[in-house]
């Protein structure tokens, strides 16, 4: 599957993308996983990721991933380990996307505050939904983990 990295490439060096880090959250409970849906308008409209957003200047990732999770889904999250970083080149930006392992409280339901839809799937689940390129590496991995 091309991910469109061959025509950016041949668009703009590396060194003239402007340059994002992006934290996210692999949440699970009962052997599901949380994801969200881009909004219908914007950057990659419709499409899944896993759930945080942009560290801003001078934040950590700790504190962005936090900040995020309560902004766009309404729950406290408590951070747990590193589980993967990769990066992503798109035609306009290259995304430095860290993933963090996190729980939210049993009682807490996360709610799409700022994206189109939340959802709990399966791990089988995770190929079946069209999931933003910067994410497509990690969905292998994680299917594969026992929940």
């Amino acid at each position: 599957m091309s991910s469109g990295g061959e025509a950016a490439k041949a668009a703009a060096p590396a060194g003239s993308l402007r340059r994002v880090r992006v934290v996210a959250a692999l949440i699970e409970r009962a052997g599901l996983l949380l994801v969200a849906r881009r909004k219908d308008k914007g950057a990659r409209a419709g499409l899944w990721e896993f759930p945080g957003g942009k560290v801003e200047p001078g934040e950590g990732d700790a504190a962005a991933l936090v900040r995020e999770l309560r902004e766009e889904l309404g729950v406290t999250a408590q951070l747990g380990s590193l589980y993967a970083r990769v990066e992503h080149r798109y035609p306009e930006l290259l995304v430095d996307l860290v993933l963090y392992r996190a729980t939210i409280a049993a009682d807490e339901v996360p709610r799409a505050l700022s994206a189109q839809e939340v959802r709990w799937v399966k791990r089988a689940e995770l190929h079946t939904l069209p999931f933003c390129e910067a994410d497509q590496p990690l969905l292998g991995p994680i299917s594969q983990e026992r929940g």
